[in-house]
């Protein structure tokens, strides 16, 4: 059932995205009376349509159908979609039609900067869909994070290994100072940092960053747990210690008689004493208890603890709308650095390049509205950004000829367009064979 609904949101979310990607071309070729011959979902390999318009029982069902002169619909390779534009090299690789005469209804024969915003409509449309979920998160769930002032670290064998403590304040990265705890991994791959500013136990110490680890930092999650101090917020109901006397705000300080400065840190004791009862050091205010406490079966006692820095914001949707804005660029400012170390192989993050498969894991096993509108926004954005690179086959490559063309004043011929855009797409076959063997490796480990 896991693995049906996470597989549903998948097709779900592409569905949407090419939809709103290729309606994006669609409506500028219309809107500058361009012929466009077919609109799919999707990719109909060797003519095989799970739905058409021409198809005999839909041209019965709708006469008026016959007479449309775009083709819609729903091809059965779920690898993307496409908006066939009469008059342009596309990835069909259709020259046949290119030989006739240019006629003033195609691309070909349209001015460059209306072939620009043709090719540019894709992406742009991919932009407006990020802004337009974001301002609708804003205005319905509004924004929450965890504050890095004031919190702790708890770390991994990696960090631990490039010099971070548990209970290290992170300060600044570089000259940079981080404002949400759920992106300081992020944060330390993506800005180049050299230098990490920590605050561990009253004194600032400086850690240099290796440059050549980032490639680890990148594909090695959980660098940075919340570390959260084992302070007492509420007894669970039906807890085992709902006797025992434990109040809010009493400091749990050591178990077993081993200290506990945060709850990471008596996980594995508790483990240790599953189903059985463990002695434990209590801090209130200026008394010191001693409690025999009741672990669970699965090593748990039962309490709440305080979680600290958590910063919530509610918008309106005057204010939601500068918010999603807001979020949309820093969003795909994320992306961009994201892209950049990619492309640098000392940092080895081609490694996290990803395929449906890495797609379909980030996706909850449970429908969330939240978090399914949350990924939609962030694909789309990388939906966008992706198509933005000047590779021939993408809309970028396009861009940049139409660009070209405007300043110059001078034309690439078809034979040169058909040659750049059979390299573009054996750039785009080997960077998806690099991302599904990815996922391959990562499924194997």
């Amino acid at each position: 059932m896991v693995a049906l609904i996470k597989t549903l949101q998948v097709i779900l979310a592409l569905s949407v995205l090419i939809l709103i990607h290729e309606l994006g071309h669609f409506t500028f070729a219309k809107l500058f009376g361009i012929r466009v011959d077919k609109f799919f979902l999707f990719f109909d390999f060797g003519g095989v349509k799970l739905f058409s318009t021409r198809a005999p029982w839909f041209v019965r069902l709708f006469p008026k159908a016959a007479q449309w002169e775009t083709e819609y619909g729903i091809g059965w390779a779920p690898l993307g979609g496409y908006c066939k534009i009469s008059g342009m090299v596309d990835e069909s690789m259709d020259l046949e039609s290119l030989k006739g005469e240019p006629q003033p209804w195609e691309f070909r024969t349209k001015p460059a900067w209306q072939r620009l915003l043709v090719m540019a409509g894709g992406v742009l449309f991919n932009f407006i869909l990020a802004v337009l979920l974001y301002i609708a998160i804003m205005d319905i769930w509004g924004s929450a994070y965890i504050k890095n002032e004031g919190n702790s670290i708890y770390v991994n064998e990696l960090a631990y290994d490039m010099g971070f403590r548990n209970g290290d304040r992170i300060l600044a990265f570089d000259d940079y100072v981080p404002e949400d705890f759920g992106m300081l991994q992020a944060d330390l791959a993506r800005r180049d940092v050299r230098k990490a500013t920590v605050l561990r136990q009253g004194d600032t110490v400086e850690l240099y960053i290796d440059q050549r680890r980032i490639g680890e930092v990148l594909n090695t999650p959980g660098m940075f747990d919340l570390a959260v101090p084992f302070v007492v917020d509420t007894v669970m109901a039906g807890s085992p210690n709902a006797g025992a006397g434990l109040r809010h705000g009493d400091v749990v300080a050591a178990v077993a008689g081993v200290p506990v400065a945060f709850v990471q840190d008596s996980r594995g004791i508790l483990q240790e004493h599953a189903g059985g009862t463990v002695p434990a050091l209590v801090l209130r205010e200026a008394d010191t208890l001693r409690m025999d406490l009741q672990v669970d079966s699965t090593g748990r006692i039962g309490v709440y603890t305080v979680m600290p820095g958590i910063v919530q914001k509610e918008y309106s949707f005057f204010e939601a709308v500068p918010a999603g804005l807001k979020l949309t660029g820093s969003t795909v400012g994320g992306y961009l650095r994201d892209l950049r170390l990619v492309a640098s192989p000392r940092t080895e993050a081609y490694k996290s390049v990803g395929s449906f498969i890495a797609i379909g894991q980030v996706f909850p096993s449970a429908w969330d509205w939240y978090r399914f509108i949350n990924l939609l926004a962030l694909l789309s954005i990388m939906l966008g950004v992706m198509n933005l690179l000047p590779i021939p086959a993408l809309d970028g490559g396009h861009i940049v000829f139409c660009l070209y063309e405007i300043i110059t004043r001078r034309k690439p011929s078809q034979r040169f367009m058909a040659v750049a855009q059979t390299i573009g797409m054996a750039l785009l076959l080997l960077l998806m064979f690099l991302a599904f063997g990815n996922d391959i490796g990562r499924l194997i480990h």
